[in-house]
């Protein structure tokens, strides 16, 4: 009986695994393959954007800047826990827009904070624990907002976010759209966020800023300078 019980128990994993594979396989298939009929009028998206210290935000705040609000909304600014000064310049930006549409910005846009995985100078030993927290916090972060687009640029607080939205695809709980634009900074070599998403075919859609990072990576779209 107890060899029976085993043997069901491991058919059941075996299977159990082999549909888990056949879904991650389906996923990467279908990352970057439009979801809908052109047949259909454009819709407001739902936009899920990583901001990150520094040049991180500037660079995603100009891209912003000359995409349509209307078409990507609401949106949802997330930086990293210890990181005041984006949400800042993502409030002021906002603003901006509410004054020339005369739209209420709580219904356009939200601004969140997440854990970091690991800070400057943190050892690696330590940077265990507190990666797992971002992680379960990037997952309850992605399950609360369900975006139908992430914009990332190259922060390494987008990895976990990309990741879980990654997770929930394979699941079959809700299908997000990564877009990936490398740092302008990046001209020889793409960032270790940028490497992971890359490599591990999390990104829908991956852009670089450079001609010579196209021709390392062929699944990258080489879209000039946009600063």
């Amino acid at each position: 009986m107890e060899k029976g019980d085993s043997k069901s128990t491991t058919t059941l994993a075996i299977i159990s695994l082999t549909l888990i594979l056949i879904r991650v396989v389906y996923v990467i298939y279908r990352n970057g393959k439009p979801l809908r009929s052109k047949s259909k009028p454009p819709q407001a998206l739902s936009t899920l954007i990583v901001l990150g210290s520094g040049g991180h935000t500037a660079e995603m705040l100009n891209l912003l800047s000359v995409l349509p609000n209307e078409r990507f909304s609401p949106r949802f600014y997330i930086a990293a826990a210890t990181d005041n000064m984006s949400l800042q310049k993502a409030r002021a930006l906002e603003n901006s827009l509410v004054d020339e549409t005369e739209t209420k910005m709580i219904e356009t846009a939200q601004f969140m904070q997440i854990y970091r995985s690991r800070e400057v100078g943190q050892s690696y030993l330590t940077s265990v624990w507190t990666t797992l927290i971002a992680m379960a916090h990037a997952l309850w972060l992605m399950t609360k907002i369900r975006p139908q687009v992430i914009l990332c640029n190259g922060p390494g607080t987008c990895v976990p976010l990309c990741a879980m939205a990654f997770f929930l695809k394979a699941v079959g709980i809700r299908w997000s759209s990564v877009f990936y634009v490398e740092s302008i900074a990046r001209v020889r070599r793409l960032s270790l966020s940028g490497l992971l998403l890359y490599k591990l075919r999390i990104a829908d859609q991956f852009f670089v800023q450079w001609p010579q990072l196209q021709r390392q990576y062929s699944r990258a779209h080489y879209v000039g300078c946009l600063m």
